[in-house]
């Protein structure tokens, strides 16, 4: 064999090698997370959870039952909704800001809490819920579930020293029509932030956290996830795309850290699986920040999931409760030390 040959095989044996070792260890870093998901032996709810879900259950009626449908068709009802969440950061103690911004000849607007850090005040960690719902539906679960749990959290945290400043958000307009447009609420906070000079460093999407089954086959997946994640819908899932795994791995460790209920996560191209887009999260990724989505998977679990059936009632309040605890650990890491 000549000299050029073998230098030619050697490289082709490396390309080759390494061509292997990257089919393994991506998809293995795509699905492998930090910490365990336990699903047995979870302590009983304390005092505090149980009065986190009577106040998860109130807001969510509120939203679902009080005032039901909420999009740009029913104006007056998704101003209801922004007053409400307004009002509730009021009476925790924040002084919350509206982005106001008009379009379909109507005006929109995303309501935000601020919780500002004291080393580092102009690095943001953005958690954030959509308060609109979808025609001829109550969004009990899609979303003011994800509502409840991001009032809440904010509740717990209002008071709490940390070093990064923390952005409550209730986005308006992240369903259909809006979705990915330029009057999508979630764009329309970025691009409106940026410009105030804060870096904002991650973002988490509350989206959909009330409905869990236990039973075997009740969970489901788009393919080939549904090889890899188990078959009971009693979890949560992290769902991020692949340049924002540093961020998803950090955060599921330390919801996991507290031990309150099972998590599952996934850090894949969202080429690959189109469905991880579904939610508040794509504007950022859009920008090229980290962010991700918890959810409870929606039209892969909940049968209601965007029909007149997503009503409070189907909810679990408790299991919400838990993750609101969960959630709210996992915050103090992101923006503490």
């Amino acid at each position: 064999m000549s000299a050029g040959k073998r230098i030619y095989t050697r490289w082709l044996f490396v390309i080759l090698l390494f061509a292997a070792v990257l089919s393994v260890t991506v998809p293995f870093y795509m699905i492998f997370m930090p910490g365990l998901s336990v699903h047995r032996g979870f302590p009983e709810a304390d005092d505090a959870e149980r009065a986190t879900a009577v106040r998860l259950r109130a807001h969510v009626e509120y939203l679902a039952d009080d005032i039901g449908e909420r999009h740009y068709r029913l104006p007056a009802a998704l101003a209801r909704a922004a007053d409400y969440v307004h009002d509730e950061f009021v009476h925790m103690g924040f002084a919350p800001f509206e982005q106001i911004y008009n379009g379909e000849d109507q005006r929109f607007r995303n309501v935000v809490a601020v919780s500002r850090g004291a080393r580092f005040p102009d690095s943001v960690i953005v958690l954030g819920a959509h308060y609109d719902s979808v025609w001829l539906s109550p969004g009990a679960d899609d979303n003011a579930s994800g509502v409840a749990v991001l009032l809440e959290v904010a509740r717990r945290l209002q008071q709490q020293p940390l070093e990064r400043t923390l952005h409550f958000v209730a986005f308006t307009n992240e369903e259909s029509p809006f979705f990915a447009t330029p009057l999508m609420g979630s764009r329309v906070y970025l691009q409106r932030i940026r410009h105030e000079g804060l870096q904002v460093r991650g973002m988490i999407s509350l989206e959909m956290l009330g409905y869990y089954d236990a039973t075997p086959g009740s969970q489901h997946y788009p393919f080939p996830l549904s090889l890899i994640y188990p078959d009971q819908a009693d979890f949560l899932a992290f769902v991020g795309n692949f340049d924002s795994r540093k961020f998803v791995h950090r955060a599921i460790d330390a919801f996991r850290e507290a031990r309150r209920l099972p998590a599952a996560g996934l850090a894949i191209p969202a080429v690959l699986v189109p469905d991880i887009r579904r939610s508040d999260q794509y504007s950022f990724w859009q920008a090229g920040i980290p962010a991700f989505m918890i959810t409870d998977t929606a039209n892969f679990r909940n049968p209601y999931y965007h029909t007149g059936g997503d009503l409070p009632g189907t909810l679990d309040y408790e299991s919400m409760s838990r993750a609101t605890t969960a959630i709210t650990r996992m915050l103090q890491v992101l923006a503490g030390p």
